[in-house]
């Protein structure tokens, strides 16, 4: 605060000093203005593509307790958790089933007579889906 000596009859009267107030100011300014740009980086949205009905089918069985299972059929046709996918659509689906689950983890189950050259390309498109570590189910033998 700064003083003023002097005006009505020698008082001594009392004087905002705005100095530092505007140092201050500038130097939020500044910092807002180098923050901005970082902060509305790290928010951006992704909206989800339209729904269909496989979509609601897969968000239905994609419960986060139950395992993810990669069924590849005799007709090399590739199902997860019982719901059919065509080879295309496999990859990006599994990684948006992985984004609401806390690990990666997929399971791959072959039937008897499933072509291994469909069941090796199952595995290939979850893992570019982002699955990791990819665990094949077999038969105990007897």
């Amino acid at each position: 605060m700064g003083m003023s000596v002097g005006g009505k009859k020698g008082r001594i009267g009392p004087e905002m000093n705005v100095t530092p107030l505007v140092d201050v100011v500038l130097v939020l300014l500044i910092i807002f203005m180098i923050l901005a740009p970082i902060v509305t980086e790290a928010f951006a949205v992704r909206l989800p593509p339209k729904e269909d009905d496989t979509q609601e089918e897969l968000e239905a069985a994609n419960d986060p307790s139950e395992p993810l299972v990669l069924t590849v059929t005799d007709a090399g046709e590739y199902e997860v958790n019982g719901v059919p996918l065509p080879a295309d659509e496999l990859s990006p689906r599994v990684h948006r089933m992985f984004n609401s689950r806390p690990d990666n983890v997929l399971y791959v189950d072959g039937e008897d007579e499933a072509p291994v050259g469909a069941v090796l390309r199952g595995v290939d498109l979850v893992r570019q889906g982002g699955a990791s570590p990819v665990v094949f189910i077999t038969k105990k033998l007897e």
